[in-house]
């Protein structure tokens, strides 16, 4: 290859950045990202791998308080009976799981804020697996602003 008023030293120099630069455009694709803050997609998204979400641990309490805005799975041990509070920060299609443990005594029971909307109304809420140690599992979609669609599996195992 010629260029006219190039020098050969001045060539090989230009090859050598022309070669770092493609390096460093090459090196942008591979490897893991890590998006902090609020995001927004549009269109179809294709993962090549899992898309995992955290399972995030909510404290014990007289009332159990979601923030949403943190995970999209929760869980939490029950220390006595409890009432499922209004979750802070729904977003409509938000979706996931909350994962609930009877502790060593067990017998524990779970009222529910009235954002969770279950199939025939309110008078079919669950009654949990009252087994010491076991688990229960509510799946739920945000549907609507302070309506949260909800199924339940008990005594999962």
């Amino acid at each position: 290859l010629k260029a006219t008023g190039v020098t050969a030293t001045e060539f090989d120099y230009l090859d050598g950045v022309t070669s770092n630069i493609q390096t460093q455009l090459n090196a942008k694709g591979a490897g893991d990202v890590t998006l902090a803050g609020a995001q927004s997609f549009t269109g179809v998204k294709t993962f090549n791998a899992a898309a995992v979400g955290e399972v995030t641990a909510l404290s014990d309490g007289a009332t159990i308080a979601t923030d949403m805005a943190l995970s999209n799975n929760f869980s939490v041990t029950l220390g006595g009976n409890r009432t499922l509070g209004q979750p802070t920060n729904q977003a409509v299609g938000q979706s996931g799981s909350y994962f609930i443990t009877q502790d060593g005594t067990g017998s524990r029971t779970l009222a529910y804020h009235a954002d969770f909307k279950w199939v025939g109304g309110s008078a079919n809420t669950p009654t949990l697996t009252t087994t010491a140690g076991a688990v229960d599992r509510i799946d739920y979609i945000v549907a609507a602003a302070n309506k949260i669609h909800c199924v339940a599996s008990l005594d999962v195992k």
